[in-house]
């Protein structure tokens, strides 16, 4: 039997770059967080990646949460 047990937490705001010239397809950057509380609801998340969103230049296009877990057996 395997249990896993949640680790760290990592935030992800993705920004619109606007398009490739040559190809027309989008381009996308990313700002990373760690070490956020794995406790943290996703409505804080959101809220908090909003606001910092505002302080960039380019527009939030999608907000991401990553979540690590350890699995050892039990």
């Amino acid at each position: 039997m395997a249990a896993a047990q949640k680790g760290g937490s990592r935030l992800t705001l993705v920004l619109d770059d606007g398009d490739d010239m040559m190809t027309g397809k989008p381009i996308y950057k990313a700002k990373r967080f760690n070490n956020v509380k794995p406790e943290a609801a996703a409505d804080q998340l959101y809220a908090i990646a909003t606001v910092v969103a505002g302080l960039q230049e380019r527009p939030l296009y999608m907000v991401e949460r990553h979540d690590e877990f350890e699995i050892t057996r039990t």
